[in-house]
């Protein structure tokens, strides 16, 4: 009889064992799934995070031409004002050193 408890006993101890390695083995499965989630997870926002930084640059960039093409047409508009009243300034200067010769 002592024989039949003490091999109960090592079989009872021994599906303890088993179904505790499953357990473990279960949840070792199911964590390495977790963080295989979060790693591809992780993944997709940084590649997010990559194209949104991307498309930001671009519209930098195109704003930044924008703006200089707006300051290349101001600087050429300037100059040509610039060219005008000069050239006014010169036939002013034309007509009064034409009159301080009639003048004299």
């Amino acid at each position: 009889m002592k024989k039949i408890v003490i091999a109960a006993m090592a079989l009872t101890l021994s599906m303890s064992v088993m179904t505790s390695c499953r357990d473990t083995k279960d949840k070792a499965k199911e964590a390495t799934e977790d963080a295989a989630n979060s790693l591809k997870e992780a993944g997709d926002d940084l590649e997010k995070a990559a194209k949104d930084a991307t498309d930001a640059m671009e519209k930098a960039g195109e704003e930044a031409k924008e703006m200089g093409e707006k300051a290349l047409d101001s600087i050429k508009k300037a100059g040509e004002e610039t060219m005008e009243a000069a050239e006014k300034a010169g036939e002013d200067m034309k007509e009064a050193a034409k009159k301080a010769i009639d003048s004299m």
